[in-house]
């Protein structure tokens, strides 16, 4: 149950309803965290124009590669909300539950590439501290594994957004229920 007043599809009006409506068509459904912003309509515009552009589009990184660093900050952030519906994405792209089960509990053992256990360190070191020692080293280590630094850009802004939305999604409850997640467009 959210802290904050929220505004249901049902009861939406005016620019909100507009909002609810694109995101219906655009995502495939409306979700909780798009309601949490409902006093805002404005800032939900904002907010999903940021999310589309850094998880759908151009980027060296691929899309699984998107939604695995946002697993793995979700994660790190104790933001079930969040692992639930990434998780879910990231599976639209491996289609392997046990994998994914590895993956949730220990993201080293899921069979990874090196490049992508490096992006999994990334967004973990820089959750948990984003002053670690070692991130010039580890950055290097990233663009020698393939990736550019443009790459290294949008791995960081990606980490960065879900360290914001699961503030958002925990500080303001949010709720994790499971039977929100399916009916996405994750391509």
């Amino acid at each position: 149950m959210a802290y904050i007043e929220t505004v249901d599809y049902e009861d939406a009006k005016g620019k909100l309803k507009e909002v609810y409506d694109h995101l219906i068509q655009t995502r495939g459904k409306l979700a909780e965290l798009h309601k949490i912003q409902s006093l805002d309509p404005e800032g939900v515009i904002r907010h999903m124009d940021l999310y589309v552009h850094l998880m759908y589009g151009k980027s060296p990184l691929k899309r699984e590669q998107r939604e695995m660093i946002g697993v793995v900050v979700s994660i790190c952030n104790s933001c079930m909300y969040c692992v639930k519906h990434h998780s879910e994405a990231l599976n639209h792209f491996w289609k392997d539950n046990k994998r994914l089960g590895l993956f949730l509990r220990d993201y080293t053992k899921a069979g990874l590439s090196d490049q992508d256990l490096l992006l999994c360190l990334l967004s973990e070191q820089l959750t948990i501290k984003p002053a670690f020692s070692g991130k010039e080293e580890l950055i290097r280590r990233i663009k020698d594994n393939g990736l550019d630094d443009r790459a290294v850009l949008d791995a960081h802004m990606i980490i960065s957004y879900f360290n914001f939305v699961n503030r958002l999604v925990v500080g303001l409850g949010v709720d994790g229920d499971v039977s929100e997640n399916g009916g996405y467009q994750y391509d």
